[in-house]
């Protein structure tokens, strides 16, 4: 459990200023905020956009947006986030690209899609940082399921053996949850191209849809799949930890127009949301706090009982299986959530090439280096104190058994027996 909660505000001290903070923090870490060093002019600092509309989908890895509002960490930093709830990613992807957003909590794969110009219109686009990690899952209808069809290699036999079309759904083209899904389905030997049709659905529509039979399966963040369980439509066939442990979920997204045009706002929301992640993940008081709040009509608009679980780490599969998993949603983890590592960045549009959704290899690292905010994220990290990776690449080994390190992805993404 992290215990990093002594770092969290007082009422005291939330009411410190940027400066205040910053002036407190030390010499060294002010000067780590300036884009060239040396002492700050009176008042640079500022956010030069105060206000901030952040848009989410009703999803239980909102929560460090949700909680850096209305825990008042924003204020603290000198911006007001007004967090903007969204019916759907393609919402999402043109209220950003338009300006109608300022930033988003938002699928990693979508805003490099945007930025490749696929999945919709082309723009430059900016990862700010990492907002989670996990807690996402597969769940397969409770039909499939009384079949015999509970994991992986059940349901890659019972498709063997009745032969129809079987579809399951994720929740934007080229975003996490259809990239996770296409992984599992191939790694378990199923064609999700040839061997099945995959469709996009809304998160919060995935329950009615599973319910009405539009699908057998999708892939999507907490609190869904839990609920599908309550409401006995579902089970969680495999979570995306399963997939790949500590794998990149949600980041703070935006257009690069926005990051060059307000550099000192982008920080103070960085220090905000990062500080409120660390408080969501301090101790479980805090976790039931944040279920309590997320759950409201305003933000996911479900029972707390759909979300306090699954982010204590306490999963049922719906079949009578229950375990404790320590690899459950996390949003700081003693910072080693949040650094927007270029690997991560990296793999989504290697998958994207995978499956036929960019028809040539990207200059994948040139690309990531465009995106992914790291030496913002390393200035706001150092005034914080929150520690920072030495690599920007990380290594991990993934559910098939095949390591991603981001050293050769042209190579990675050819070497996929199943493939477009």
């Amino acid at each position: 459990m992290n215990t990093s909660a002594k770092a969290t505000p007082t009422v005291e001290t939330a009411g410190l200023s940027r400066r205040q903070m910053l002036h407190n923090a030390g010499a060294a870490a002010v000067a780590s905020l300036l884009p060239m060093g040396g002492v700050w002019a009176q008042g640079s600092d500022k956010p030069e956009k105060e206000e901030v509309r952040i848009g989410f989908i009703p999803l239980t890895d909102c929560a460090s947006i949700v909680m850096a509002s209305v825990l008042g960490f924003d204020k603290k930093y000198g911006v007001k986030i007004t967090p903007t709830k969204e019916a759907s990613w393609a919402g999402v992807r043109d209220k950003l690209v338009n300006g109608e957003l300022d930033m988003a909590h938002v699928l990693y794969g979508l805003v490099y899609g945007v930025h490749l110009g696929i999945g919709g219109p082309k723009k430059d686009m900016a990862v700010l940082m990492t907002l989670n990690n996990n807690g996402q899952a597969i769940t397969l209808s409770k039909a499939l399921a009384d079949k015999g069809a509970v994991d992986g290699p059940s349901l890659a036999k019972f498709m063997a053996a009745n032969p129809r079309e079987y579809t399951f759904a994720g929740t934007f083209p080229t975003g996490t949850h259809a990239m996770w899904m296409h992984y599992w389905l191939a790694s378990f030997g199923i064609n999700p191209l040839s061997g099945a049709k995959l469709i996009t659905v809304p998160p919060p529509q995935m329950v009615a849809n599973m319910r009405v039979g539009n699908m057998d399966g999708f892939c999507v963040g907490e609190p869904w799949n839990h609920r599908a369980i309550l409401d006995g439509i579902g089970i969680t066939a495999n979570t995306t930890q399963d997939i790949w442990k500590d794998h990149p979920e949600k980041v703070l997204g935006c257009t690069g127009e926005f990051v060059k045009k307000y550099p000192n706002t982008a920080r103070a929301v960085m220090m905000a949301v990062l500080e409120a992640g660390k408080w969501i993940d301090a101790n479980l008081a805090n976790k039931t706090k944040m279920a309590e709040t997320v759950a409201a009509k305003a933000y996911i608009n479900t029972s707390v009982d759909a979300i306090n679980q699954r982010i204590l780490g306490r999963y049922q599969n719906g079949l009578g299986k229950t375990w404790d998993d320590p690899n459950h949603m996390k949003f700081f983890n003693d910072g080693a959530v949040n650094f927007p590592y270029l690997s991560d960045g990296m793999w989504f549009l290697t998958q994207h090439k995978r499956w036929g959704l960019l028809k040539d290899h990207p200059d994948y690292l040139a690309v990531a280096k465009q995106i992914n905010q790291v030496d913002l994220y390393k200035q706001v990290a150092s005034a914080m104190k929150v520690s920072v990776p030495k690599d920007v690449m990380r290594t991990s080994k993934l559910i098939d058994g095949v390591v991603w390190d981001g050293k050769d992805p042209k190579k990675y993404a050819d070497s996929f027996k199943i493939k477009a």
